[in-house]
């Protein structure tokens, strides 16, 4: 058991596991919902009060916005370990914060107070959490977001159904059929007025918006301003806070023309119809009676209980003796998965309130204790035979607690290992940066011999003994109070042959006040039949704040030990859903046997490449600027004016996280057939320049991302949804002269569109298809567009703030015309008073005739 004991000291040390959803629909109401109190949250019971009427108020509207479908029907509270104990306060079972669908925690950056939903997965999937801070949920937000409860069910289409935002930030505006300028926006019925509204120094100028000579839509400052008062009912994923709305936008009113979220990420698709294809939908009907309230549970985050159970006999019986109090405690149970008695405590082990971990030492695995695992909210682990993987050591670290605030947790540094022949050295560097530091601890593990150890820290300098234990074959060494920020240094020489080494490093923050930066990663499921592709995610946070710019790799491992390895791109590519928001993806289907897999990412930061995004999140509600009433603008409170360009530098920082464990069945023996086509592009844009074409696009691979293709078909249309439901028979463009690139390469082509078969059209719309070495083709990629024509402006003769000077990129147009016409009017008059005064004068000249 010596082996045991030292490895438990990294049991408290190391990250927590990947984030699951305890969310079940049963009949129609939505239970296990989790919402929970950030313990960096002041004790304030007001929140609670206020997150009971926000979820009441949100199940009546989700029920009435869903067509009489869906409700809430129990959800919990959880309530940080620091706030008082008050009676109604029970122990939580298997919930958790990395179970919570909902956080109410500090803003991402002071002042921001925006709702999100943190969402990196394909349309349709579902997404994470949903972010709220206090404030919003303490309703000081509702004039610039709307009321709570249904910013909620916005945000909840967000978390289960996986639908995406029908405005957009970065397009705000477009070239709509009418030829003129619209908002972004779903459905085109709501209606309001686009201005220019800027605030210094207590006085405020609103002026009409102008046409930008390159873009030729609305300058950056421009903004929409709905009316306050409508009636028009759609949509809730556009703006929810606007009273009349009630409704998603549906296949009949969906604005398919606006470069919207949506329909850029779900093939130009409404809301309620990616809703209505949902696995919710098809398992429910519609009710008669109107839902109950929702019933809610408070919980409070108590000690930690932790059971470690060796199953070395191949008998379960003793998980089966559970304890009178056993909510919210944590059993790890340990074991060849070879045993044949756990399908009969399964049901016990659901309703006992413990959390089963499941670290599996071998090939073999009884899906009962998988299961366990899975229902009761544990994590799910392989370690295999090879010791220089460090899988078991690994495996023990990430079941720190999800329950502990992050400055708290311990975050693994380094985990690395080798085989050797006598003499030989495992030699390296972990990077300790300014955000950890605190109980940095080194622990080096051997099979044979114990090696001669040396470890420098980042000024030269020797650090003292490590403590060995012998006879488990493990050394430890703690560094006391906080550890010197910079590269340390590790050399481990090999004393038998062979030998294997291993270096595992950890540490917790340095300053409760600034939170560390933490890497998270997981597979986007948990099994997989051939050929069905996998995805590997990881995130990279400093609180809530995304980390760009990474090395970002992963090592899957087989049940033999084989070994995959995968670059990890934040590029808004391939299996990257969204770019530069700190979640790095690629696709797996390197399959090299059926069973058990497991997962390690590790990322390293260099000081030049790595900074900080500080843009608002996607996926986020709305910010209302201000209502127009009776034609005036009633504004809201400015967001706080943050450079969203700005992306703050970082120093250089090395981590490592685990991703737990997958199976994969029906993976045939030999070569793996071809059956992978290239992953489709969503990030095709188009510019227009004359009469000339010019599209950008990332390189997809020959098997999704990785390799290169053989051609791309680039096929273009007056009608958009012409081109997407039937690309094969639009235009095609040459592209003899195109040669694809290697995946994850930007692209670009020019084009000129020559003639299209559609009469009047007033755009161009693009899309591509690209083919691999086996005949094998992509989804159509998003639909690009080009305007054929230059948009109307607004203009209102009234305006009561009159155009106080140019634009900076230059006169407008409605400006220009102004100008034109007041200029032919005043050369008109001037013509006509001088044709009368010289016809007069003629006449004073002639003899008056009469009849």
């Amino acid at each position: 058991m010596g082996f045991f004991s030292s490895v438990l000291l990294l049991v408290l040390h190391l990250l927590q596991g990947s984030r699951t959803s305890l969310v079940q629909l049963n009949a129609n109401g939505y239970e296990g919902v989790l919402i929970a109190i950030d313990p960096a949250v002041p004790e304030d019971e007001t929140l609670i009060t206020e997150i009971k009427d926000m979820v009441t108020a949100a199940s009546t509207y989700l029920f009435e916005a869903t067509e009489k479908r869906f409700y809430f029907k129990n959800v919990s509270i959880l309530i940080p370990e620091s706030w008082k104990n008050i009676t109604q306060y029970k122990r939580p079972k298997q919930e958790s914060y990395k179970h919570a669908d909902v956080i109410v925690a500090p803003p991402t950056v002071p002042g921001r107070d925006e709702p999100y939903t943190k969402q990196f997965t394909a349309c349709g999937e579902k997404a994470e959490y949903i972010h709220f801070t206090p404030d919003f949920v303490l309703g000081k937000k509702q004039n610039e977001f709307g009321p709570s409860g249904r910013l909620f069910v916005h945000e909840w289409a967000h978390l289960r159904w996986g639908v995406f935002d029908e405005y957009n930030d970065d397009e705000p505006f477009y070239s709509a059929k009418s030829k003129k300028i619209e908002a972004t926006r779903c459905s085109t019925g709501i209606t309001g007025i686009n201005r220019v509204n800027k605030c210094q120094g207590g006085s405020c100028i609103t002026r009409t918006c102008r046409i930008d000579a390159n873009t030729k839509l609305y300058e950056k400052d421009c903004q929409f301003f709905p009316d306050k008062y409508q009636t028009e009912k759609t949509s809730i994923m556009f703006m929810q806070g606007i009273d009349s709305v009630a409704e998603f936008c549906n296949e009949k009113n969906h604005n398919r023309e606006a470069p919207s979220l949506q329909n850029k990420k779900c093939d130009s698709r409404s809301t309620w119809e990616v809703i209505s294809s949902s696995e919710d939908f098809n398992i429910t009907e519609v009710m008669v009676a109107p839902p109950p309230a929702p019933v809610f549970s408070l919980l409070k985050i108590s000690e930690r209980i932790v059971c470690l159970v060796l199953d070395k006999s191949g008998s379960m019986s003793v998980v089966r003796k559970l304890y009178s109090h056993t909510d919210g405690s944590e059993i790890v149970l340990l074991t060849d998965g070879e045993d044949n008695t756990a399908g009969a405590c399964v049901n016990e082990v659901k309703q006992s309130g413990a959390i089963i971990h499941f670290i599996a030492l071998g090939p073999s695995a009884d899906k009962a204790v998988i299961e366990m695992s899975t229902a009761t909210g544990g994590v799910h682990f392989y370690a295999t035979d090879e010791a220089e993987n460090n899988g078991l050591i690994d495996a023990f670290g990430a079941l720190a607690s999800g329950n502990t605030d992050i400055s708290q947790q311990s975050l693994q540094l380094e985990s690395k290992g080798l085989k050797l022949n006598s003499n030989e050295w495992l030699n390296g560097t972990v990077i300790i940066d300014s955000t950890v530091g605190k109980d940095t601890f080194f622990l080096v593990t051997w099979v044979q011999q114990r090696p001669d150890i040396s470890l420098l820290d980042p000024n030269g300098t020797l650090m003292g003994s490590f403590t060995v234990d012998a006879v488990s074959k493990m050394a430890h060494l703690s560094i006391p109070g906080t550890a010197k920020v910079g590269v340390w240094t590790y050399s481990l020489q090999a004393k038998a042959n062979p030998e294997t080494l291993t270096i595992t490093v950890n540490s917790r923050a340095a300053n409760s006040a600034v939170p560390p930066i933490t890497v998270n990663a997981k597979m986007n499921k948990d099994t997989s039949s051939f050929p069905s592709p996998m995805i590997v995610y990881a995130e990279i946070l400093q609180g809530y704040i995304p980390i760009l710019g990474a090395g970002v790799t992963a090592f899957i491992e087989s049940n033999t030990g084989k070994r995959e390895v995968l670059e990890l791109l934040d590029n808004g590519a391939g299996a990257d859903s969204i770019k530069n928001d700190g979640v790095y993806s690629r696709y797996f289907t390197a399959y090299s046997e059926n069973g058990r897999y497991s997962l390690k990412v590790r990322a390293l930061g260099g000081a030049s490449a790595v900074t900080r995004n500080l843009r608002h999140p996607l996926n986020r509600a709305a910010y209302i600027p201000g209502w127009v009433v009776n034609g005036e603008i009633e504004e809201n409170p400015p967001r706080p004016e943050i450079d969203e360009n700005t992306q703050t530098n970082l120093e250089s920082f090395t981590r490592t996280a685990i991703g737990g464990a997958f199976v994969v069945s029906n993976v045939p023996n030999g070569p793996l057939p071809d059956l992978y086509p290239p992953s489709q592009i969503t990030d095709l844009e188009a510019t227009s320049d004359e009469d000339e074409i010019r599209i950008t696009w990332t390189a997809p691979g020959d098997d999704f991302d990785v390799g290169t293709v053989e051609q791309y078909i680039i096929r273009i249309s007056g009608s958009l949804l012409d081109l997407r439901d039937n690309f094969d028979d639009a235009l095609q463009i040459n592209t003899s002269a195109l040669l694809p690139s290697e995946a994850n390469t930007k692209e670009s082509f020019a084009f000129k569109p020559g003639n299209l078969s559609e009469e009047n059209a007033t755009h161009i719309f693009i899309a591509i298809r690209s083919v691999d070495k086996s005949n094998l083709t992509s989804k159509v990629s998003n639909i690009a567009q080009v305007a054929l024509f230059t948009p109307e402006a607004d203009y209102t003769p009234d305006d009561s703030h009159p155009d106080p000077g140019p634009a900076k990129s230059g006169v407008s147009i409605s400006t220009l015309v102004l100008i034109v016409v007041g200029s032919v009017v005043i050369v008109s008059l001037i013509l006509s008073v001088t044709i009368c005064i010289l016809n007069k004068n003629r006449n004073t000249r002639r003899p008056r005739t009469g009849f």
